[in-house]
């Protein structure tokens, strides 16, 4: 690489911070990191950010905490909460006025947000997984690939889906350009609505929730929901989701989902974007999803008791 390609990353949580120390290993890459969290961002500015788990090594990265210092950036990473997507890309716009931008976030919905600050958009998938044990590290908790297509409305180049997947894939996280990013992100979304809500619920793990005898019905109730809206969508998955009911229960039996984990600190959840965003679909093509508008309504609920 003879030019050096400025990459943003929006939301330094785990798996932001995961993103950006890859990204970061790359020659000719340089990248900017932008969260609130100030000691976090701190500790990267003093020491670089530190990678456990998985791998071992730390990453060079600009860390920020205010938007407006970002420089004009070739690529972008949006990985905060959904909630926060568009303050996050509005507060950045400025910088990536001529950006192509990939979204790793849960659920669906989040491009069309981006695309409203953004011109050029990536659909991304990942299953990657981490989280921060103390400011300035992340720990690498499970490996994963990623597929990153075009956004069919607001679509970024070929070359430039090539390029970020390519950079990642270097840098230790491998990623594939595809041309339809649908199947691969419908189908975390239909595993991550089948047992997620169902977890922050009860406050039982992903493998707990797989194996109850009567949340397991819930479950493969929910995955049909969601199949069936993909059938009618014109959306083909990679995978059977219950299969990767099977690998939690085989590999993250423990596993406290994020939703799960925002409902313990009393956060507002991602349920809009993941039950809510299969009923939606479901709603577009004709297909009812009563199971997945109860998690949305025992959500919102559940959210309400917390203020009221």
């Amino acid at each position: 690489m003879t030019e050096t390609v400025r990459v943003a990353v929006l939301g330094c949580g785990a798996i932001g911070s995961l993103y950006a120390a890859h990204l970061a290993r790359v020659p000719g890459v340089e990248v900017w990191a932008v969260d609130p969290w100030h000691e976090h961002m701190a500790a990267i500015a003093a020491d670089g950010l530190r990678v456990t788990g998985h791998a071992e090594f730390v990453a060079p990265v600009h860390a920020l905490t205010d938007p407006a210092a970002l420089p004009r950036c070739d690529l972008a990473v949006v990985a905060t909460k959904s909630l926060h997507t568009a303050a996050a890309v509005r507060a950045a716009q400025g910088a990536l006025s001529n950006a192509a931008a990939v979204s790793v976030q849960n659920g669906v919905g989040n491009e069309e947000t981006i695309a409203e600050f953004v011109p050029r958009v990536i659909r991304g998938s990942i299953v990657t997984a981490g989280h921060i044990p103390e400011p300035g590290t992340v720990r690498y908790d499970a490996p994963g690939d990623s597929w990153f297509g075009p956004f069919e409305p607001s679509p970024a180049g070929e070359d430039e889906i090539t390029l970020l997947a390519s950079l990642l894939s270097d840098g230790g996280l491998r990623t594939f350009a595809v041309p339809d990013a649908r199947g691969p992100q419908w189908t975390k979304v239909v595993f991550n609505a089948a047992t997620s809500p169902l977890s922050a619920l009860t406050g039982l793990s992903v493998g707990q929730v797989c194996t109850h005898p009567e949340l397991r019905t819930q479950v493969e109730r929910l995955v049909a929901e969601g199949l069936a809206v993909c059938e009618a969508a014109g959306i083909t998955l990679v995978r059977d989701p219950l299969e990767s009911v099977q690998e939690a229960i085989d590999e993250a039996f423990w596993h406290k989902p994020s939703m799960l984990q925002d409902v313990m600190a009393r956060r507002r959840t991602e349920i809009d974007v993941l039950n809510g965003g299969i009923a939606a679909e479901g709603r577009r093509v004709g297909v009812t999803t009563p199971g997945h508008d109860a998690m949305v309504a025992l959500l919102h609920g559940l959210e309400s008791s917390w203020t009221s």
